[in-house]
């Protein structure tokens, strides 16, 4: 069984690229799985297809695909780990003067603009979330993955946002963000079920993007009251 996705080789032999150069192996390995996974789903249907099948498509033992993905529900909603990633890196590694909000603000509108599947603006998604609604299981994963992502992003606030009177505590301040994106991703996502196509419906996707933020920064502008 081809265990690990084959990468090219790596000159550099450091113990940094060789560090490196499994990371990417073993990343290029867990997309590989869950590019196999989410077709076989999206056609059958959640339940239907099992963790066997899948491995044996993937051509890797089901140990394998329970070392990358710890739950069946995970191979599906494998972007879980990636939107935590996005958020607090955006946090972490923002630039001098930029605010938290202004950092997940440009994220945000750069996934809209890349028509990443994390902006829930593509015509290509409404097959995956109808396999979303109709399994409890997985409703109940992607509820967990927003907690998820709160709890990520109030510890990359905490870290990297000055204290003091009059700053937003950091886990109302995340709660928030993660709302504030869930309602304009729900929203557009609902459009796109709804049969309306991604071109016509980005631009108020935008919109309400910057509707959310700018809400958020009249919030949590300093010295605010009530």
């Amino acid at each position: 069984m081809a265990e690990d996705a084959q990468l090219p080789p790596d000159r550099d032999h450091s113990p940094d690229a060789e560090l490196s150069l499994r990371e990417r192996k073993k990343r290029a390995t867990r997309q590989r799985i869950s590019d196999i996974a989410t077709p076989l789903i999206v056609a059958r249907g959640f339940d239907n297809v099992t963790v066997t099948e899948i491995a044996r498509a993937a051509d890797v033992s089901a140990m394998t695909v329970f070392n990358y993905f710890p739950r069946k529900e995970d191979l599906f909603l494998d972007r879980i780990p990636e939107a935590v990633e996005m958020f607090t890196e955006a946090v972490r590694q923002r630039g001098s003067g930029e605010t938290p909000l202004a950092a997940v603000r440009r994220l945000v509108l750069e996934l809209l603009d890349a028509r990443h599947p994390l902006s829930g603006v593509d015509d290509d998604f409404p097959p995956f979330w109808n396999v979303v609604l109709d399994s409890p299981a997985l409703r109940a994963r992607a509820r967990e993955g927003v907690e998820e992502l709160e709890t990520a992003l109030a510890e990359a606030l905490t870290e990297t946002s000055a204290a003091g009177p009059g700053a937003p505590d950091p886990g109302l301040a995340a709660a928030l963000i993660v709302a504030a994106y869930r309602s304009v991703y729900v929203t557009s996502a609902g459009r796109l079920l709804a049969g309306e196509r991604a071109d016509d419906i980005a631009e108020d996707h935008r919109v309400r993007v910057d509707a959310a933020f700018d809400a958020l920064e009249r919030a949590f502008a300093p010295g605010r009251k009530g």
